[in-house]
């Protein structure tokens, strides 16, 4: 006869992770964003959860899901034990031999700002690796394996943030285009091309260059900016250029900018480095290399 009787089991940690996500979020959709899932699977999480404790977590409404009181008393208590489990596997990481450096990046600024960079990266590092991850929304860097995120958006003013340049925007388009522009009102017969993530470039630029241009939102939309920028240089129309991505073009010659009104966005370039103690030297490089 065994003398050693089963144990109570505790709720599976993938459940408690996808309600942690929920509640820090704001809902089963971005959670599952976060955690590469389905909705579907975040909310079978979270009612598995309920099921455990046997109290909701959460009020389901028509307008989307709502911590109870339960939930808001204790979501707090598993950010914080999330946040150290995230620390103890960065400093696990920092400790190790193994030398790989984790970059996260928008698409575009992957393509254009950090892939000419990588050649002076890799030279000044020979023995480290540098994997590179092309995101749509930053990362939580205090939970995933990234050691540094490149994303353009507003400063949080967090100690972790570098501000490489701020977001400037101006229409850019091929040379034979750019000869029939003298004034921003001449845009008014060119097709507009659009990067999809910043459907409202147009209209901040012209709200303050232009405010009498019409139908801004007309003209074929972009997944990638690179393809957009291609076509802008194939003389397709004219895009909104954010200056840290067309500055090489514009060099080249590739691109012009036929108005000289660069206009901010209130957004900048934003370097983050993940949060640990002491960075690694090799962190501490690249982030001079980027910032340099």
């Amino acid at each position: 006869m065994s003398v050693s009787p089963s144990r109570p089991k505790g709720p599976p940690l993938n459940a408690l992770r996808a309600f942690e996500a929920a509640a820090r979020l704001g809902g089963f959709a971005n959670a599952a964003e976060e955690l590469s899932v389905t909705a579907g699977a975040v909310s079978q999480h979270i009612k598995a959860l309920e099921e455990w404790v046997g109290a909701d977590l959460f009020e389901r409404r028509s307008q989307g899901v709502h911590l109870t009181e339960l939930g808001q008393d204790i979501a707090p208590h598993f950010s914080k034990a999330f946040d150290e489990l995230g620390n103890a596997v960065r400093q696990l990481r920092a400790k190790t031999s193994r030398k790989t450096i984790h970059i996260a990046a928008l698409p575009s600024v992957a393509q254009l700002w950090l892939s000419p960079r990588l050649p002076k990266i890799r030279a000044a590092l020979p023995d480290t690796n540098i994997s590179v991850t092309a995101l749509e929304t930053p990362p939580n860097l205090d939970r995933e394996i990234y050691d540094l995120s490149i994303f353009i958006g507003k400063p949080k003013s967090t100690a972790q943030e570098r501000i490489i340049t701020e977001d400037l925007i101006t229409p850019v388009c091929s040379p034979a285009t750019a000869k029939g522009l003298k004034k921003p009102q001449d845009l008014e017969t060119e097709t507009f091309l659009h990067d999809v993530i910043w459907a409202e470039d147009w209209q901040v630029w012209a709200n303050k260059n232009a405010p009498t241009l019409n139908s801004l939102s007309d003209g074929p939309n972009y997944s990638l900016y690179a393809i957009a920028m291609e076509e802008a240089k194939n003389g397709a129309g004219i895009l909104m250029g954010h200056k840290a991505l067309v500055e090489p073009s514009l060099k080249k010659g590739d691109l012009q900018a036929p108005f000289t009104q660069w206009q901010p966005t209130g957004k900048s370039l934003i370097l983050e480095c993940a949060s640990l103690p002491t960075p690694s030297k090799e962190i501490t490089q690249i982030i001079s290399l980027l910032l340099a």
